[in-house]
């Protein structure tokens, strides 16, 4: 049972900075200078706050479930639920995903045919914007789906890994005691990948973490070589 509670409970400050992170892209969206949206510029935002709301009161309604679990019936019940709510997480995840590569292809569809020769300025925020929001949405497709999502992270082998990260190749003299990735190391791991279009200190060990990360730099390297420098071309 205290194996349950630390892998629940252990870091549980990242469920709420995921949280925050999604209200961060959706505040980004808004911020968006040009009209590279499908519908209102706020109905993304609006959807992703809105799915957003009762996920966070699933997410402390199970984490208190799990401070007063006291049997397997009780455990069984937490597991389910958890469950549901990571893949209501990812739903959540993959929207933004797709939201934001819909805004990147009308960006670069609105450079080739011409339509932005007048949006040098607006255009370079707006990529800015995009690339940065791409940093944080993967940022938590990672820490969704690392060793099977953040609530299980603490019951998983590291044969079963996604990530290597640079702690788990310590001995166990130099390593530190009880630890395990947080939100904080797949942002940065995302931004790592999204500067340096490659791993860097963590490496990709699944399949689906190869595709995530080679996804991710696609979306980066048509941000930053493509658009950012067509918008430097025409300020110039």
């Amino acid at each position: 049972m205290s194996i349950h509670l630390r892998a629940i409970h252990l870091q549980a400050g990242d469920f709420w900075l995921a949280r925050v992170s999604v209200l961060v892209v959706a505040g980004l969206q808004l911020m968006m200078i040009n009209d590279l949206t499908v519908g209102p510029r706020w109905f993304g935002p609006a959807i992703e706050v809105a799915l957003l709301l009762p996920l966070s009161v699933a997410t402390a309604w199970t984490q208190a479930n799990a401070r007063d679990a006291s049997t397997d019936a009780h455990w069984a019940r937490v597991c389910r639920d958890r469950k549901a709510i990571r893949l209501a997480a990812l739903a959540l995840t993959a929207l933004i995903t797709l939201i934001n590569f819909g805004a990147l292809i009308e960006l670069v569809q609105q450079l080739l045919h011409g339509t932005a020769s007048k949006q040098g300025q607006t255009l370079l925020l707006d990529a800015l914007n995009i690339w940065g929001t791409n940093v944080i949405v993967f940022g938590l497709w990672y820490w969704s789906t690392d060793r099977g999502g953040p609530a299980s992270r603490g019951l998983v082998t590291i044969d079963k890994c996604d990530f290597l990260f640079p702690q788990m190749t310590m001995d166990g003299a130099t390593r530190p005691a009880g630890w395990s990735p947080g939100y904080i190391d797949y942002l940065y791991l995302s931004f790592t990948n999204a500067t340096a279009f490659s791993p860097t200190d963590t490496l990709p060990l699944s399949r689906r973490a190869k595709l995530l990360m080679m996804f991710e730099s696609i979306i980066s390297l048509l941000t930053i070589a493509l658009v950012a420098a067509r918008a430097v071309n025409i300020l110039s």
